[in-house]
Protein backbone atom coordinates (compact mmCIF):
# COMPACT_ATOMS: atom_id res chain seq x y z
CA UNK A 1 0.00 0.00 0.00
CA UNK A 2 1.53 3.60 -0.61
CA UNK A 3 1.88 6.11 1.94
CA UNK A 4 -0.57 8.29 -0.12
CA UNK A 5 -2.73 5.20 0.88
CA UNK A 6 -1.63 5.42 4.37
CA UNK A 7 -2.90 8.72 5.21
CA UNK A 8 -4.62 9.98 7.50
CA UNK A 9 -7.43 12.03 8.09
CA UNK A 10 -9.60 13.49 11.13
CA UNK A 11 -12.60 15.26 10.93
CA UNK A 12 -13.16 18.51 13.56
CA UNK A 13 -15.12 21.74 12.77
CA UNK A 14 -13.11 24.73 11.63
CA UNK A 15 -15.42 26.84 12.98
CA UNK A 16 -19.06 26.37 14.63
CA UNK A 17 -21.04 25.64 11.60
CA UNK A 18 -18.33 26.12 8.88
CA UNK A 19 -16.32 23.24 7.68
CA UNK A 20 -15.33 19.98 5.36
CA UNK A 21 -18.57 18.93 6.25
CA UNK A 22 -17.72 17.35 9.90
CA UNK A 23 -18.46 19.00 12.61
CA UNK A 24 -17.74 16.97 15.16
CA UNK A 25 -14.60 17.12 17.42
CA UNK A 26 -12.11 14.45 16.95
CA UNK A 27 -12.70 11.39 18.91
CA UNK A 28 -10.10 10.02 21.56
CA UNK A 29 -8.92 6.81 19.42
CA UNK A 30 -8.01 9.08 16.23
CA UNK A 31 -5.96 11.26 18.85
CA UNK A 32 -2.04 11.37 17.57
CA UNK A 33 0.32 9.15 19.61
CA UNK A 34 2.70 11.01 22.07
CA UNK A 35 5.83 10.32 19.40
CA UNK A 36 3.98 11.02 16.46
CA UNK A 37 5.43 14.07 14.07
CA UNK A 38 2.46 15.37 11.14
CA UNK A 39 1.56 17.81 8.66
CA UNK A 40 -1.64 19.19 9.17
CA UNK A 41 -4.06 20.73 6.16
CA UNK A 42 -5.88 23.67 7.94
CA UNK A 43 -7.12 25.25 4.68
CA UNK A 44 -6.83 24.22 1.20
CA UNK A 45 -8.28 27.87 -0.94
CA UNK A 46 -6.71 30.25 -2.44
CA UNK A 47 -5.58 33.81 -0.67
CA UNK A 48 -9.18 34.73 -0.22
CA UNK A 49 -10.79 31.33 0.67
CA UNK A 50 -14.15 30.50 -0.50
CA UNK A 51 -16.46 31.94 -0.83
CA UNK A 52 -15.03 34.89 -1.47
CA UNK A 53 -16.07 38.73 -1.16
CA UNK A 54 -18.71 39.99 -3.87
CA UNK A 55 -18.99 36.62 -5.74
CA UNK A 56 -23.27 36.05 -6.97
CA UNK A 57 -22.19 33.13 -9.25
CA UNK A 58 -23.44 29.74 -8.41
CA UNK A 59 -19.82 28.56 -7.07
CA UNK A 60 -20.29 30.89 -4.15
CA UNK A 61 -24.22 30.99 -4.34
CA UNK A 62 -24.60 27.74 -2.97
CA UNK A 63 -21.65 27.96 -0.35
CA UNK A 64 -23.85 31.06 1.58
CA UNK A 65 -26.70 28.49 1.66
CA UNK A 66 -24.43 25.95 2.63
CA UNK A 67 -21.53 26.57 5.39
CA UNK A 68 -20.57 23.07 4.81
CA UNK A 69 -19.23 23.51 1.01
CA UNK A 70 -16.47 26.08 2.29
CA UNK A 71 -12.86 26.33 2.48
CA UNK A 72 -10.25 28.40 4.20
CA UNK A 73 -7.49 29.92 2.63
CA UNK A 74 -4.31 27.74 2.26
CA UNK A 75 -2.12 26.74 5.15
CA UNK A 76 -0.39 23.96 6.81
CA UNK A 77 0.71 22.95 10.56
CA UNK A 78 3.60 21.21 11.10
CA UNK A 79 3.35 19.25 15.12
CA UNK A 80 5.64 17.32 17.18
CA UNK A 81 3.28 15.60 19.86
CA UNK A 82 6.36 14.45 21.42
CA UNK A 83 7.41 17.89 22.15
CA UNK A 84 4.40 19.56 22.38
CA UNK A 85 5.66 22.01 19.75
CA UNK A 86 3.92 23.61 16.81
CA UNK A 87 4.65 25.15 14.09
CA UNK A 88 2.61 27.47 10.92
CA UNK A 89 2.92 27.32 7.62
CA UNK A 90 1.46 30.50 6.39
CA UNK A 91 -0.30 32.72 8.28
CA UNK A 92 -3.79 33.39 6.56
CA UNK A 93 -6.80 35.71 7.08
CA UNK A 94 -8.89 32.72 8.38
CA UNK A 95 -6.03 32.45 11.38
CA UNK A 96 -8.64 32.53 14.29
CA UNK A 97 -10.56 29.04 13.19
CA UNK A 98 -7.57 27.40 11.90
CA UNK A 99 -6.06 27.86 15.12
CA UNK A 100 -8.95 26.67 16.90
CA UNK A 101 -9.16 23.46 14.34
CA UNK A 102 -5.41 22.74 15.37
CA UNK A 103 -6.28 22.73 19.01
CA UNK A 104 -8.52 19.73 18.20
CA UNK A 105 -5.69 17.56 17.07
CA UNK A 106 -2.58 19.12 19.07
CA UNK A 107 -3.37 21.23 22.30
CA UNK A 108 -0.87 23.70 23.09
CA UNK A 109 0.91 22.76 26.59
CA UNK A 110 0.40 25.68 28.42
CA UNK A 111 -2.97 28.01 28.00
CA UNK A 112 -0.69 30.48 25.67
CA UNK A 113 -1.17 30.70 21.55
CA UNK A 114 0.97 27.41 21.56
CA UNK A 115 2.95 28.53 18.25
CA UNK A 116 6.63 27.82 17.98
CA UNK A 117 7.08 29.31 14.96
CA UNK A 118 5.70 30.74 11.49
CA UNK A 119 6.95 29.91 8.02
CA UNK A 120 5.86 32.28 5.50
CA UNK A 121 5.94 32.04 1.61
CA UNK A 122 5.42 35.55 0.13
CA UNK A 123 3.83 38.82 0.32
CA UNK A 124 0.49 37.66 -1.35
CA UNK A 125 -2.57 38.19 1.29
CA UNK A 126 -3.61 34.99 1.90
CA UNK A 127 -0.16 33.91 3.07
CA UNK A 128 0.82 36.48 5.77
CA UNK A 129 -2.39 38.18 6.43
CA UNK A 130 -3.14 36.59 9.64
CA UNK A 131 0.11 38.28 11.14
CA UNK A 132 -2.82 40.55 12.32
CA UNK A 133 -3.90 38.96 14.97
CA UNK A 134 -0.63 38.31 16.57
CA UNK A 135 -0.88 42.39 17.49
CA UNK A 136 -1.94 43.54 20.63
CA UNK A 137 -5.15 44.73 19.42
CA UNK A 138 -5.61 40.90 19.44
CA UNK A 139 -3.44 38.43 21.36
CA UNK A 140 -1.10 40.45 22.25
CA UNK A 141 1.47 37.34 21.61
CA UNK A 142 5.53 38.18 22.49
CA UNK A 143 8.10 36.87 20.09
CA UNK A 144 6.43 34.41 17.92
CA UNK A 145 9.13 33.39 15.08
CA UNK A 146 8.48 34.25 12.07
CA UNK A 147 10.48 32.38 9.10
CA UNK A 148 10.68 34.85 6.01
CA UNK A 149 12.59 35.25 2.97
CA UNK A 150 15.11 38.77 2.72
CA UNK A 151 12.66 40.72 0.51
CA UNK A 152 10.00 39.42 2.94
CA UNK A 153 11.30 40.36 5.50
CA UNK A 154 12.00 44.06 4.33
CA UNK A 155 8.56 44.50 3.96
CA UNK A 156 7.33 43.42 7.01
CA UNK A 157 9.81 45.43 8.87
CA UNK A 158 9.02 48.78 6.89
CA UNK A 159 5.12 48.33 6.00
CA UNK A 160 2.49 49.20 8.54
CA UNK A 161 0.64 47.48 10.26
CA UNK A 162 3.16 44.64 10.24
CA UNK A 163 6.37 47.22 11.16
CA UNK A 164 4.31 47.45 14.54
CA UNK A 165 3.99 43.62 15.27
CA UNK A 166 8.46 44.13 15.06
CA UNK A 167 8.32 46.91 16.54
CA UNK A 168 6.51 45.67 19.95
CA UNK A 169 8.42 42.52 19.56
CA UNK A 170 4.96 40.92 18.88
CA UNK A 171 6.99 38.90 16.27
CA UNK A 172 10.95 38.18 16.18
CA UNK A 173 12.08 37.51 12.25
CA UNK A 174 14.44 34.87 11.27
CA UNK A 175 15.84 34.38 8.09
CA UNK A 176 15.53 32.37 5.74
CA UNK A 177 17.71 31.43 2.81
CA UNK A 178 17.50 29.70 -0.69
CA UNK A 179 18.38 26.17 -0.25
CA UNK A 180 19.05 26.50 3.22
CA UNK A 181 17.38 24.46 5.81
CA UNK A 182 16.46 25.16 9.12
CA UNK A 183 16.23 22.66 11.63
CA UNK A 184 13.04 22.97 14.13
CA UNK A 185 14.07 20.41 16.12
CA UNK A 186 16.57 16.48 16.15
CA UNK A 187 13.28 14.91 14.07
CA UNK A 188 12.00 18.05 11.63
CA UNK A 189 13.66 20.25 9.20
CA UNK A 190 12.26 22.60 6.67
CA UNK A 191 14.01 23.46 3.58
CA UNK A 192 12.60 26.64 1.74
CA UNK A 193 13.35 27.03 -2.47
CA UNK A 194 12.59 29.89 -4.85
CA UNK A 195 9.82 29.51 -7.22
CA UNK A 196 9.04 32.25 -10.06
CA UNK A 197 5.72 34.48 -9.04
CA UNK A 198 3.86 37.55 -9.20
CA UNK A 199 6.73 38.57 -6.78
CA UNK A 200 5.59 42.09 -6.50
CA UNK A 201 6.16 42.86 -2.55
CA UNK A 202 8.17 39.38 -1.85
CA UNK A 203 10.43 36.89 -3.30
CA UNK A 204 8.39 33.59 -3.30
CA UNK A 205 9.07 30.17 -1.79
CA UNK A 206 8.27 26.93 -1.59
CA UNK A 207 8.99 24.90 1.26
CA UNK A 208 10.16 20.61 1.84
CA UNK A 209 8.89 19.50 5.04
CA UNK A 210 11.05 16.28 6.61
CA UNK A 211 10.07 14.41 9.76
CA UNK A 212 12.31 11.13 10.78
CA UNK A 213 10.89 9.06 7.82
CA UNK A 214 8.82 11.09 5.18
CA UNK A 215 8.84 14.25 3.12
CA UNK A 216 6.33 16.76 2.49
CA UNK A 217 6.64 19.23 -0.49
CA UNK A 218 4.42 22.54 -0.26
CA UNK A 219 4.32 24.99 -3.32
CA UNK A 220 0.99 26.78 -2.72
CA UNK A 221 1.89 29.15 -5.31
CA UNK A 222 4.13 29.16 -9.12
CA UNK A 223 3.66 31.06 -12.03
CA UNK A 224 4.21 27.70 -14.56
CA UNK A 225 5.95 24.95 -14.33
CA UNK A 226 7.66 25.42 -17.18
CA UNK A 227 8.79 28.55 -16.19
CA UNK A 228 10.83 27.21 -13.44
CA UNK A 229 14.47 26.22 -13.99
CA UNK A 230 13.83 22.79 -12.17
CA UNK A 231 11.60 19.77 -12.94
CA UNK A 232 9.03 19.29 -10.82
CA UNK A 233 9.16 15.91 -11.84
CA UNK A 234 12.03 15.14 -9.76
CA UNK A 235 10.73 16.93 -6.32
CA UNK A 236 7.31 15.03 -6.51
CA UNK A 237 9.64 11.68 -7.11
CA UNK A 238 11.76 12.39 -4.48
CA UNK A 239 8.76 13.03 -1.41
CA UNK A 240 6.08 11.32 0.13
CA UNK A 241 3.54 13.86 -0.58
CA UNK A 242 3.63 16.90 -2.52
CA UNK A 243 0.90 19.52 -2.23
CA UNK A 244 1.25 21.39 -5.47
CA UNK A 245 -0.40 24.45 -6.77
CA UNK A 246 -4.00 24.21 -8.04
CA UNK A 247 -5.45 27.47 -8.37
CA UNK A 248 -7.33 27.20 -11.56
CA UNK A 249 -8.77 24.51 -13.20
CA UNK A 250 -8.46 25.71 -16.67
CA UNK A 251 -7.98 28.76 -18.78
CA UNK A 252 -11.13 31.56 -19.19
CA UNK A 253 -12.17 30.46 -15.62
CA UNK A 254 -12.65 33.96 -14.25
CA UNK A 255 -14.70 35.88 -17.91
CA UNK A 256 -13.51 39.49 -18.56
CA UNK A 257 -9.92 38.63 -17.03
CA UNK A 258 -6.95 38.13 -18.62
CA UNK A 259 -5.49 35.20 -16.95
CA UNK A 260 -2.26 35.22 -18.52
CA UNK A 261 -1.76 38.61 -16.13
CA UNK A 262 -2.32 35.89 -13.10
CA UNK A 263 -0.16 32.74 -13.98
CA UNK A 264 -0.68 29.32 -12.24
CA UNK A 265 -0.45 26.04 -13.73
CA UNK A 266 -3.82 24.77 -14.71
CA UNK A 267 -4.64 21.51 -13.21
CA UNK A 268 -5.65 20.33 -17.02
CA UNK A 269 -1.93 21.24 -17.39
CA UNK A 270 -0.48 19.69 -14.47
CA UNK A 271 -2.77 16.36 -15.23
CA UNK A 272 -1.37 16.42 -19.25
CA UNK A 273 2.51 17.30 -17.80
CA UNK A 274 2.41 14.41 -15.04
CA UNK A 275 0.34 11.51 -16.75
CA UNK A 276 3.84 10.24 -17.68
CA UNK A 277 4.95 9.66 -13.97
CA UNK A 278 3.56 6.24 -12.57
CA UNK A 279 1.05 5.05 -10.68
CA UNK A 280 2.77 5.59 -7.48
CA UNK A 281 4.09 9.14 -7.92
CA UNK A 282 1.11 10.38 -9.54
CA UNK A 283 -0.68 9.28 -6.31
CA UNK A 284 1.60 11.69 -4.35
CA UNK A 285 -0.01 14.52 -5.92
CA UNK A 286 -2.50 16.83 -3.93
CA UNK A 287 -4.06 20.26 -5.43
CA UNK A 288 -3.86 23.02 -2.69
CA UNK A 289 -4.50 27.01 -2.88
CA UNK A 290 -7.79 26.20 -5.16
CA UNK A 291 -9.42 29.56 -6.29
CA UNK A 292 -13.71 29.70 -5.39
CA UNK A 293 -13.73 29.77 -9.44
CA UNK A 294 -12.14 26.17 -9.56
CA UNK A 295 -14.76 23.43 -9.93
CA UNK A 296 -12.43 20.91 -8.45
CA UNK A 297 -13.85 22.70 -5.01
CA UNK A 298 -16.96 20.52 -5.27
CA UNK A 299 -16.42 16.86 -4.76
CA UNK A 300 -18.78 15.15 -6.89
CA UNK A 301 -17.70 17.87 -10.21
CA UNK A 302 -16.73 16.87 -13.80
CA UNK A 303 -13.08 18.56 -12.77
CA UNK A 304 -13.11 16.47 -9.50
CA UNK A 305 -13.32 13.10 -10.90
CA UNK A 306 -10.94 14.06 -13.98
CA UNK A 307 -7.93 14.64 -11.26
CA UNK A 308 -8.91 11.45 -9.33
CA UNK A 309 -9.25 9.56 -12.94
CA UNK A 310 -5.49 10.61 -13.26
CA UNK A 311 -4.15 9.19 -10.40
CA UNK A 312 -4.01 12.78 -8.16
CA UNK A 313 -5.97 14.30 -5.69
CA UNK A 314 -7.21 17.41 -4.28
CA UNK A 315 -5.92 18.45 -0.87
CA UNK A 316 -8.75 18.00 2.04
CA UNK A 317 -9.07 20.27 5.16
CA UNK A 318 -8.30 17.60 8.44
CA UNK A 319 -5.78 16.08 6.47
CA UNK A 320 -3.26 14.59 8.34
CA UNK A 321 0.42 12.82 7.10
CA UNK A 322 2.54 11.06 9.40
CA UNK A 323 5.78 11.87 9.06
Amino acid sequence: MSFIKRVAFVCFALVAGVSDGSVNAMEPATRAKSEDVQVIVLGIAQDAGFLQAACRKRCCADAWKDPSLRRHASCLAIVDHATDQRWLVECTPNFPEQLKALDRVALPKESTLGIDGIFLTHAHIGHYAGLIHLGREVTGSSGIPVHAMPRMSRFLQTNGPWSQLVRLGNIRLRPLGDETVVRLNERITVRPFLVPHRDEFSETVGFVISGPSKTVVFIPDIDKWSRWDRRIEDMITACDIAFLDGTFFNNGEIPGRDMSLIPHPFIRESIQRFSTLDRDTRDRIHFIHLNHTNPALIRDSSAAKQIKDAGMQVAEEGQIVDL
